[in-house]
């Protein structure tokens, strides 16, 4: 089981599901002093891009969707350009997750310093690919139920970036391979973590709304506004969780299929973390 602690440490075994998002949850207490202030940040950015998006197509609060009843081509784009924007931030916040989780699994203690340091972190790789992580969302979200295929597929860009050290150009085939081993298990895992969490944050964010109109009608010029922060603070957990599901997941699939785990016992000490979990070859 994974260990409790400050530190979410990883097991250097093969995982069950359940333990898998224990450890992910583990490894999001342990980082949320910058996991956590990063998701909100990008969260509230989400919600502000979306607003004239939500207003052209007259898509009200609590219930978003319901203006797709009478508006389906627009408000679909709407919902392309949500699922895109969700990608690139979870991507961006699995950057720092990787990296700690890297850390946790060669019993290192990374502080939240040496999380936000650019030194070797590769954020403009990681800016990079994001685009286009979020250009080939779009386009799948657009076509329907490719949604699905696509987010299964990506969620080890930035582990291959920030952990394997891999070039750019090598970062999506690699996380699509990766997805795709043991029969498709990590992209089977990414979707129910999705799924887990999206049905949490749209009963907490559904709940919220209700709660706050309980206690008292909240002002229709100001129903908006309170929508976008309550769906800010529920995506910020949630989205910062993802990220920690897919550091924790490819971490995982590593040590099931290449046997990461027998690498790191061979390495000598002394040698560099980034260094130990790199892929040769």
């Amino acid at each position: 089981m994974p260990d409790v602690g400050s530190t979410a440490a990883l097991p250097g075994r093969p995982l069950t599901v359940g333990e898998l998002l224990d450890s992910a949850v583990l490894l999001l207490r342990g980082h949320a002093g910058v996991l956590l202030p990063l998701a909100a940040v990008l969260a509230v950015g989400e919600q502000l891009l979306l607003l004239p998006l939500r207003t052209a197509v007259g898509a009200d609060p609590p219930l978003w969707w319901a203006a797709g009843l009478g508006n389906l081509g627009p408000f679909l784009f709407l919902l392309a350009v949500g699922a895109a924007g969700e990608a690139m931030i979870i991507m961006l916040l699995g950057n720092p997750a990787a990296r700690a989780a890297g850390a946790a699994l060669v019993g290192h203690r990374i502080t939240g310093r040496e999380l936000l340091r650019p030194t070797g972190a590769r954020w403009g790789a990681t800016a990079l690919l994001c685009l286009v992580v979020g250009a080939t969302m779009l386009l799948a979200s657009l076509a329907g139920p490719t949604w699905f295929v696509g987010f299964a597929l990506l969620g080890a860009v930035a582990p291959a970036l920030a952990l394997d050290r891999v070039a750019p150009g090598r970062a999506l085939p690699r996380a699509v391979t990766l997805a795709l081993r043991v029969d498709g298990r990590g992209a089977a895992l990414r979707l129910l973590g999705y799924l887990l969490w999206w049905i949490l944050r749209v009963g907490l964010g559904w709940g919220l709304f209700v709660g706050l109109s309980a206690l008292g009608p909240v002002p229709p010029d100001r129903a908006v506004a309170v929508a976008m922060l309550i769906w800010a603070a529920v995506n910020t957990v949630g989205y910062a969780a993802l990220a920690c599901l897919d550091a924790v997941l490819h971490l995982e699939t590593r040590i099931r299929t290449e046997g990461l785990d027998i690498q790191l016992a061979r390495t000598p000490v002394g040698v560099p973390r980034a260094t130990r979990l790199a892929v040769h070859g």
